[in-house]
């Protein structure tokens, strides 16, 4: 039998690392005006990671005080000490750090030949950081891709691109993508997007590699195009131009034909007006997902609902809600809308901010939310794009509402119109975003926390006074107090355009 006594040793080692006394290494980390220097312990360096053993037999001693000198001047001083902190301590302190903080260590531990502490911290990224990995595609992704570590990471996305690649193509910093990241998604065939919309991102990223391009299309010279054609000469091959509509053809790919090869023009025009005839052009095939020009059902029939809040008949009803209807849409027919998943708690992490950064720029939203420990499903409808950076703003909408749904024991739903326009929803200063959500009214739907996780602490609310100002027409719960959820999703609510005979 051993007796074990890691935190004690632990405790001594860190403390170590600050004793003054018997140093012989001094890394000096940061740029010059900015740079901060660490005493260290040779015999800890040398056993703790083979890294540092090949630079002190590199590093330059000094011959009075036989201390040696590392110099690394592309390290902060905020990662490096906590670095030191690990390999003398075994502790890495992940709480108070930022997650970009911790990603960037992450890469450092890697370099250092940390291999323990760099895995550790990827699988912490990914198990409890997934909502920041996903609005921050171009950021990591383009680092880890030609990176031969990393394999949760690369596996992470391409799930992710699998099943959600609007995430990669609306992200804020997807025009900052590298260009081999962008080709090696392009060349994917489980790419769920509609081709025209593949060809509209690749459009959008080229032109933003050369922003001294007009903005104005009928401005651009032949030297525009060719610029621009310079630009996606890596991409363009990977469009599948035979598999977008003829309709998408003259309206958006045209526009740019100057920036094609004229055989394969003359292939997409020919192939339009003679459908069975043989082209020169290489025909890509069309990418695994369903026919783009069908609209999308939402009763599902598979294992997988739609929602795990909601169901058909909330949806039908919610449907003509938005449309006025006196009556509701039958729940065994195609409705009227597409709801179109932007975001979902449990998948996405249940941050304030997660919502801010994931539902930005999306309009005619629905947000419903399980209150915990009930039966309850409460929300609210914005026609409104949602924005992130406007600052604390009141936002006047005659259309928007929020709602009860009747689920369990709850037999009867209940919609409140907006009757004072003047606030019909707050978007909040991003400060304001780390603990405030969705917010409709006075308080008369919010999703809130204070600890950053809207299933933790109580202050979600759904409050209506007949003595305070309220801007919709009655109240949403008969139950005042405050909740926390345990689950809530955001859908964007898409027009569904009529089926068209097929021949």
């Amino acid at each position: 039998m051993s007796f074990k006594f890691f935190d004690k040793l632990s405790q001594d080692f860190s403390e170590l690392l600050n004793d003054k006394k018997d140093y012989n290494v001094v890394i000096k980390v940061g740029k010059e005006g900015n740079r901060k220097s660490f005493t260290a312990h040779s015999v800890v360096l040398r056993y703790r990671s083979s890294y540092f053993d090949r630079e002190l037999e590199n590093a330059t001693m000094n011959i009075i005080n036989h201390v040696k000198t590392i110099i690394k001047p592309n390290i902060s001083a905020q990662i490096f000490e906590i670095i030191l902190k690990y390999i003398y301590g075994g502790i890495v302190d992940v709480k108070n750090s930022d997650t970009k903080t911790i990603y960037k260590l992450m890469f450092l531990a890697k370099e250092l030949e940390l291999k323990e502490l760099s895995v550790k911290l990827e699988s912490y990224l990914i198990e409890s950081k997934a909502s920041w990995l996903k609005t921050h595609v171009s950021f990591v992704y383009h680092s880890i891709f030609d990176n031969s570590e990393f394999k949760g990471l690369k596996k992470f996305y391409s799930d992710m691109i699998e099943k959600h690649p609007n995430l990669i193509f609306e992200s804020e910093d997807f025009t900052s993508l590298q260009e081999s990241a962008l080709v090696s998604i392009l060349q994917r065939d489980d790419l769920k997007v509609e081709e025209i919309k593949i060809w509209d991102y690749a459009i959008k990223w080229g032109i933003a590699q050369n922003p001294t391009l007009p903005t104005n299309l009928e401005e651009w010279s032949n030297e525009n195009f060719k610029a621009l054609k310079i630009t996606l000469q890596r991409c363009l091959p990977l469009i599948r131009y035979f598999h977008i509509s003829s309709e998408n053809i003259w309206g958006k790919v045209k526009p740019y034909e100057k920036i094609l090869e004229k055989q394969l023009w003359d292939d997409m025009i020919q192939r339009q007006m003679f459908p069975n005839k043989p082209v020169k052009s290489l025909v890509l095939p069309a990418r695994i997902i369903s026919n783009p020009e069908l609209p999308t059902r939402i009763f599902s029939t598979t294992e997988s609902p739609f929602s795990t809040i909601i169901n058909n008949g909330h949806m039908a009803e919610l449907s003509s809600w938005i449309d006025r209807k006196s009556t509701t849409y039958s729940s065994e027919s195609i409705p009227p809308y597409e709801f179109k998943l932007i975001l979902r708690g449990s998948r996405d992490g249940f941050r304030p901010k997660t919502f801010w950064e994931m539902c930005h720029g999306h309009s005619c939203t629905i947000v419903v939310a399980k209150v915990a420990g009930t039966d309850e499903i409460v929300g609210g409808y914005n026609p409104l794009a949602w924005d992130n950076s406007t600052g604390d703003a009141r936002i006047q909408t005659n259309d928007s509402f929020i709602f009860s749904l009747k689920n369990g024991n709850l037999q009867n739903s209940i919609l409140s119109r907006v009757v004072n326009n003047i606030k019909a929803l707050v978007y909040h200063h991003s400060d304001d975003q780390n603990t405030d959500g969705p917010w409709f009214g006075n308080c008369e739907f919010i999703l809130k926390s204070d600890v950053s996780d809207f299933t933790q602490d109580q202050l979600c609310w759904c409050f209506h006074d007949p003595g305070y100002s309220n801007y919709y027409e009655k109240p949403i719960r008969t139950i005042k107090e405050k909740f926390s959820i345990v689950d809530y999703e955001v859908f964007e609510i898409i027009k569904q355009i009529p089926n068209c005979a097929i021949r």
